[in-house]
């Protein structure tokens, strides 16, 4: 059986790339014996419809499964459509996610954990996340110091409610748990990310 992997790099032992849509990588690794291939993700740089694209893409690489750190809702009706199921909110090695998968730890998911357009220039930062998550209460950090980069944390939850300050929304408890432990998940794998090319930057 064949699983797409969104990935930030070439190898097995690659982080997992937390946007799926314009992730840098895709892997495709077949469970029988941990073969794979890596293909450039040609969707990275669109306007509109990566998610799309890049749901056709690993499909027609003969990908029943797709782990992901998020998927958008383009992105899910495609690849359901299609009868892959989805895998969201992985963190690690791409190794580790399919082993994951492999002994039944992690289990599908039905609905988008983002919105439309997660990953994009302008709603996310050029390093690749998509953090703009506030419920008007005020509280973005930037983190740009002058390296053309930020990444504004607001105290809400997915990207898939509004930013605009003037509209709250009101969350039960419930609710505003799943959505922190989601942006937990989410900041993690980032951090791995960053981590893992921190590294790459030293060794050259």
């Amino acid at each position: 059986m064949k699983v797409a992997v969104s990935s930030s790099g070439t190898n097995l032992d690659s982080q997992i790339d937390p946007r799926f849509g314009r992730c840098a990588y895709f892997i495709i690794v077949n469970t029988d014996d941990m073969s794979f291939e890596t293909f450039d993700n040609e969707a990275i740089a669109l306007g509109g419809g990566a998610g799309i694209q890049s749901s056709q893409f690993v499909v027609s690489k003969g990908a029943e499964a797709v782990i992901t750190g998020n998927v958008g809702p383009n992105a899910v009706h495609t690849l359901s459509a299609a009868g892959a199921k989805i895998f969201t909110g992985q963190i690690g090695s791409v190794r580790e996610a399919v082993e994951r998968y492999m002994k039944g730890d992690i289990k599908p998911q039905g609905s988008p954990n983002v919105d439309n357009h997660y990953g994009m220039s302008g709603k996310a930062s050029r390093v690749g996340f998509g953090m703009g998550m506030g419920r008007g209460m005020g509280r973005g950090m930037g983190m740009g110091k002058g390296m053309g980069r930020c990444m504004a944390f607001g105290t809400g939850a997915s990207g898939s409610i509004p930013t605009d300050s003037s509209k709250t929304i009101s969350l039960s408890r419930e609710e505003e748990l799943k959505q922190l432990k989601d942006q937990a998940n989410d900041l993690m794998g980032q951090i791995q990310i960053l981590q893992a090319r921190i590294k790459d930057l030293e060794k050259k």
